[in-house]
């Protein structure tokens, strides 16, 4: 077994550290201190430097000016954005357009993928449903030519009645909450469920009839959107309807939240390393101290047990390789890990940082709340640990 990255991947990792390497984590409000969100849109100049050295269209083949590189490539970018709290949707932007690419139509390719690698447009996904437990495609429904179950009827009276979808398009209701970077994307892909059982992804612009957004913040103080969508008309070619679509892009979107969850974790043991070895109580750095050596040790055991989990899913997903369960198997694990790991990490950080750590003017307290915000994203560990236990109820193992 080979476990080391490839040059194109240390290459995209390199070239994420020089980007992020002048990003302040606190160039914006702390979320403390802030009533409703922190600011008006994400970090368009980092956007535009991210544009420039081509990492937002790392997962693009290059026929849409990508680099044909793969979910273990993207996984190392995002683990340097989130050692600066970067405040750009690189996650849900790259992973829309990578889901686009390998199931979306010859139209919907051409007309946003390679614009979205240029970061002229923005993309994001509506995938915490209505309210952040249930299956995000059971919180809207998708209808097609007047039938319930999504099926054309092939007629070409769908158009007749008021409300009904006229030949070649889809209604779209429901409401889908917690819409990372909703005010500030062009198009938000959107898992839907048929009559008949199944999920579809529509593409859907953000001023788009029928759709309306109203604000939410999170607890790293940005804006979010609630996403209700009334009989929102969208065009048959925006709509994927190829199976496994939407369970690909939301193993993807964890994936990377699970990178994000250990990036950011790494950064918080290192905050917390460089605190403990000059910070001194009885004459001595308080790191020299047995018991803060020992938490500070269990930490870094969370980190590397976060890590070979992420890497494992980041391949299954990159392979298709067969394992004993299905890759989402794998994906469970190592959301599990990311979420209960960076949770141990940001509070023992704040523990050993005493109340320096809760000071409005150090930034440990804004890593302690997007870890939350990751914790939780996408599923809090709970959730994957019901969904692994119906993976192996479905696949017994030995």
């Amino acid at each position: 077994m080979d476990f080391t990255f490839t040059e194109e991947q240390q290459a995209a990792a390199e070239a994420a550290r020089g980007v992020f390497a002048g990003v302040a984590p606190d160039d914006v409000p702390s979320p403390a201190l802030t009533r409703g969100a922190v600011a008006d849109d994400f970090d368009r100049a980092l956007w535009a430097r991210l544009a420039s050295a081509d990492l937002l269209s790392l997962l693009l083949d290059e026929e849409f000016g990508g680099a044909g590189l793969d979910a273990i490539a993207l996984c190392l970018v995002l683990r340097e954005a989130s050692k600066v709290l970067a405040r750009v949707p690189l996650l849900e932007s790259s992973a829309a357009a990578a889901a686009l690419q390998a199931y979306g139509g010859p139209e919907l390719k051409s007309s946003l993928l390679a614009r979205a690698g240029r970061g002229e447009i923005v993309l994001t996904v509506a995938a915490n449903g209505r309210t952040g437990h249930d299956p995000a495609e059971l919180a809207v429904t998708a209808r097609q030519n007047g039938t319930a179950d999504g099926r054309d009827t092939g007629d070409g009276h769908g158009a007749g009645g008021p409300g009904e979808p006229g030949a070649g398009e889809w209604v779209l209701d429901g409401v889908q909450t917690v819409v990372p970077w909703a005010y500030d994307a062009d198009f938000v892909v959107v898992p839907a469920r048929t009559g008949d059982d199944r999920s579809v992804l529509a593409v859907v612009a953000r001023g788009h009839e029928g759709v309306v957004l109203a604000e939410q913040v999170s607890t790293t103080g940005e804006r979010l959107g609630e996403l209700r969508l009334e009989s929102a008309r969208i065009a048959d070619r925006d709509v994927i309807t190829a199976d496994g679509a939407w369970e690909w892009l939301r193993a993807l979107l964890t994936t990377g939240t699970c990178a994000q969850a250990l990036g950011l974790g790494e950064r918080v043991l290192a905050m917390t390393g460089e605190y403990a070895g000059k910070r001194e109580q009885f004459g001595h750095p308080i790191a020299t101290f047995q018991a803060v050596a020992v938490q500070a040790a269990d930490r870094y055991i969370d980190l590397r047990a976060m890590e070979v989990t992420l890497w494992q899913a980041a391949w299954r997903i990159t392979s298709g390789a067969p394992g004993a369960l299905p890759a989402s198997g794998d994906v469970a694990v190592a959301k599990i890990w990311a979420s209960e790991g960076v949770r141990r990490v940001v509070q023992t950080a704040q523990h050993l940082h005493g109340g320096f750590g809760a000071d409005v003017d150090y930034p440990l307290h804004r890593y302690h709340a997007w870890a939350k915000y990751l914790e939780l994203s996408l599923g809090p560990a709970a959730a994957h640990e019901e969904a692994l236990g119906d993976l192996l109820a479905a696949h017994p193992l030995g």
